[in-house]
């Protein structure tokens, strides 16, 4: 441990009241914290409701009221979590972007009309390269950090943007799983034209040589080519919200469920987290809320039992978190809680931190 980290840590009241303007109050910077948090304003490809571009805002926002204090982990937050500055530049070409191509889903949705086709026959190149420059921004920024022996995690945004962060770590790992908590599947192919798509993140996830395993869990909303896919891909397992439900309501306890799940993932697991994959009631800002889900617990539970299982969480990810109307932070305060207990629990998977 550094001299400046030490420093920061012997100086700092864990129990004190937070100071806003750093994730959950912490001290660190990007020098002195393990785990840096890239925040990614960004919801070009929207399809339903906005608002997660302000995603990392209000995670941000929220994280002044999380207690650091964690009872089965030693001293949690000394590993040190620090979030970079939210990148105004990636926000503004998102909100430009986002109009564009809102546009154009539009004009889908309203059939095509013949007499529009000019206006809009460049639109999918265009939101393609503003994605590009945005994914190649996360890998960059991923993989300088990574470079330097830190820990990384994705703050998002809508889900397209954790793919550089995936793609910086197939770099540093030559093999590796995916788990996708999430109500869709988001195996559609260039989804309403744009290959970039938030609901084709798994389908470019796959693309990646090096993610040997995508295990998706909690899926309850999709179409029948996505299910088809799961059911012919090896590469793809999936455990269906209903399937999930069935088997509880039958006697089947969420400690065997899980079991399966794990037993299912290889040793070194990226985890990418949809807060759409929680019952909406945590979630009811986010872009496509759906009825169902796993209470905070569950998914907290599952990702615990993976780390004692001696499985390596090698980064991560929470997106699609919007928040509410006005001054409503519950979104934010659910977002906040996910994102500090997943920090905590990637440290023990690396061996920084150690259960009590």
């Amino acid at each position: 441990m550094s001299s400046k980290k030490q420093e920061l840590i012997d100086s700092f009241d864990p129990n004190g009241v937070a100071s806003h303007g750093s994730i959950f109050g912490l001290p660190f910077d990007d020098e002195s914290a393990s785990l840096i948090i890239i925040p990614v304003p960004w919801e070009v490809t929207v399809s339903y409701a906005h608002g997660t571009a302000e995603g990392p805002a209000a995670v941000l926002q929220a994280s002044a009221q999380v207690d650091l204090f964690q009872d089965d982990i030693v001293d949690a937050w000394t590993m040190g979590v620090h979030m970079l500055p939210i990148p105004e530049d990636i926000h503004i070409s998102s909100t430009n972007h986002r109009i564009l191509a809102g546009n154009y889903i539009e004009w889908l949705e309203n059939g095509k009309s013949k007499e529009e086709k000019e206006r809009f026959l460049a639109v999918p190149d265009l939101i393609k390269k503003s994605c590009e420059k945005m994914n190649t921004w996360v890998y960059e920024t991923a993989k300088n950090y990574l470079n330097q022996g830190k820990k990384v995690a994705l703050l998002g945004g809508d889900h397209s943007t954790p793919l550089g962060l995936v793609k910086a770590l197939s770099e540093k790992y030559s093999s590796f799983g995916v788990l996708q908590i999430d109500a869709h599947a988001d195996l559609r192919v260039a989804y309403e034209d744009f290959e970039f798509s938030h609901a084709s993140i798994a389908h470019n996830l796959l693309k990646i040589p090096q993610v040997e395993k995508l295990v998706q869990v909690g899926i309850r909303d999709y179409c029948e080519d996505e299910a088809e896919r799961a059911e012919d891909d090896d590469r793809i397992t999936t455990f269906y919200d209903h399937e999930i439900k069935d088997q509880l309501y039958e006697g089947r306890t969420w400690r065997s469920i899980c079991d399966r799940i794990i037993a299912s993932l290889p040793r070194e697991v990226y985890v990418t987290i949809d807060i759409d994959g929680f019952d909406p009631k945590l979630c009811p800002n986010t872009g496509t809320p759906v009825p169902g889900g796993f209470e905070l617990d569950q998914i907290m539970y599952l990702m615990k039992l993976i780390v004692k299982s001696g499985k390596k969480i090698v980064g991560f990810d929470l997106v699609e978190v919007a928040p509410g109307p006005g001054e409503d932070e519950w979104d934010g305060n659910v977002g906040a809680r996910i994102l500090y207990r997943m920090s905590n629990l990637m440290g023990v998977s690396q061996s920084k931190l150690w259960w009590k």
